[in-house]
């Protein structure tokens, strides 16, 4: 899969294609004033939708968010065209949720632990509507490691190849290919009791439209 374009074509674009991520972030760099706010315009959704599920607080996600377009305002130069701006950005997004999760996280959570905490945890209703299953989803993700998480966020819920998600992370492809694997296998028994895995995968794939669209 190749990485994703900086920007999806609008209506009428054929007629008069839009400014590219690429073009916006040069004229950033040359001091156009109005720029880099039309990148943020783009991308702060998207941004805020992989932060938000890498976290799973609001507030967090909103402050890494801020500081991941800071931190890309002033570093514009540093962005050599290599990947797409999307790559780049989400990149800075990424690794500004992993920090602030690893200054967060004490020690490693053992495998019963993240089976007891969801058993403790998990409603004793009959969660079938979209909207619980996907709030469960989520409250799973945050008893992943960071590492585990943040693939799984990326590959899982955002949509992105293997070979993308490894641009973003700064990892081989296998390393996603296993984060996402011991990801999955840590969460099948804390979710075990949505017993219709076909209502949670339509989930899980309508909330990475979603995100995807946003």
């Amino acid at each position: 899969m190749t990485s994703p374009p900086d920007h999806p074509p609008t209506a009428g674009s054929a007629a008069r294609p839009a400014v590219s991520d690429a073009d916006l972030l040069n004229r950033h760099i040359a001091g156009d004033p109005h720029a880099f706010g039309e990148i943020v315009k783009r991308h702060r959704d998207r941004m805020w939708a992989v932060a938000l599920r890498t976290l799973g607080d609001p507030d967090e996600a909103a402050d890494v968010v801020q500081d991941a377009f800071v931190s890309a305002y002033r570093k514009a130069e540093s962005f050599r065209g290599e990947a797409a701006v999307t790559t780049w950005l989400h990149r800075i997004v990424v690794n500004a949720c992993l920090d602030r999760m690893r200054r967060k996280s004490v020690r490693p959570v053992a495998d019963d632990e993240l089976i007891e905490a969801a058993e403790r945890d998990a409603p004793h209703t009959d969660q079938t509507g979209e909207r619980e299953i996907s709030l469960e989803v989520t409250a799973a993700l945050k008893l992943l490691p960071a590492d585990q998480r943040a693939a799984l966020v990326l590959v899982d819920m955002m949509g992105y190849g293997v070979d993308d998600a490894a641009s973003v992370l700064g990892v081989p492809p296998g390393t996603v290919k296993s984060r996402c694997a011991r990801g999955r296998a840590k969460l099948a028994p804390i979710l075990s009791h949505l017993r219709n895995r076909s209502d949670l995968t339509r989930v899980s794939s309508a909330k990475g439209a979603e995100l995807r669209d946003a």
